[in-house]
């Protein structure tokens, strides 16, 4: 089928904006044009392409026809941005990125490619970056995920390390006996978000229920680490983190119930080769070396 550009480009800026009304101001056009153009594409598709609600998300069936909006829509920057044309800037890629990559090295990695590329970051657990990449929000993620999302290529980045961190006066307080079963369902224990298993999980593994211990969750990666190093509870944190040295390793204590776990990440992209996304593949490749040492 023929695919109208002006049409897709409605249909990625309802989706970015939330709201038809958000969208046609961005676009200068009346909300009345944005959705006679989205009723167009529609019909031509022969599917309902976006759900009504606030914010508006794309279906089932519109995702595909967003994500192809949204490759267009890289193509057209990068051809624009080579023959000096872009009036938006440099070309924009969005990148679905987990929170303590985001806080460790990714920053630092995409930093030699900023002044060529807008980088738009979307913080997401590694479990569930591909999510972006599937309803085409994103065009390429940091993730744990191995098995390729349809229309993307993968490849290995490495591992990031985590370790169960806790402050002295705390593993003194709570595991002054052992790090075993019955002081991990009483000690407090500090978690990112509801999708964050790296505690639970090691928890499952030493016979606790998740929801025994105590919880506090702490939504922000430098904020989770400096939770732990107050003495809130323990966590897993990564060794790319910085830290003050004053903290236990659990998994050290002789006879710990608790084990240091790898965490394999993945690059995963569209199987489309712009400018801007090869450099910013690039550049993570080279960060992300020391997840490979």
């Amino acid at each position: 089928m023929d695919w109208d550009l002006p049409q897709l480009r409605a249909l990625a800026a309802v989706v970015d904006h939330g709201t038809l009304e958000a969208a046609a101001t961005a676009l200068h056009l009346t909300p009345s044009a944005i959705s006679q153009r989205l009723k167009a594409l529609e019909r031509s598709v022969g599917a309902v392409l976006l759900r009504r609600s606030r914010p508006v998300v794309p279906t089932e069936a519109g995702r595909p026809v967003l994500r192809l909006a949204r490759q267009l829509e890289a193509l057209a920057a990068d051809v624009e941005a080579s023959l000096g044309t872009a009036s938006a800037g440099p070309p924009e890629v969005r990148l679905a990125v987990n929170a303590d990559s985001l806080a460790t090295w990714t920053l630092r990695a995409l930093a030699p490619v900023a002044g060529q590329v807008r980088v738009t970051f979307l913080r997401e657990d590694q479990a569930h970056t591909t999510e972006f990449l599937r309803d085409g929000t994103a065009m390429a993620a940091i993730t744990s995920q191995r098995t390729p999302v349809q229309g993307c290529t993968v490849e290995p980045l490495g591992a990031m390390r985590y370790r169960p961190i806790a402050s002295a006066a705390f593993a003194e307080r709570w595991f002054a006996a052992g790090v075993d079963a019955e002081a991990l369902r009483r000690a407090p224990v500090v978690v990112f978000d509801s999708r964050d298993q790296l505690q639970s999980e090691r928890l499952a593994e030493a016979g606790v229920a998740a929801d025994a211990p105590p919880v506090h969750l702490v939504p922000a990666s430098t904020q989770f680490s400096e939770a732990v190093q107050l003495g809130y509870g323990w966590g897993m944190l990564p060794d790319l983190e910085r830290r003050t040295g004053q903290e236990v390793d659990l998994s050290s204590v002789p006879g710990s119930a608790l084990r240091t776990v790898d965490v394999a990440l993945y690059w995963q992209q569209w199987a489309l080769h712009t400018t801007s996304l090869d450099a910013v593949a690039d550049a993570v490749r080279a960060g992300a070396a020391p997840l490979r040492r």
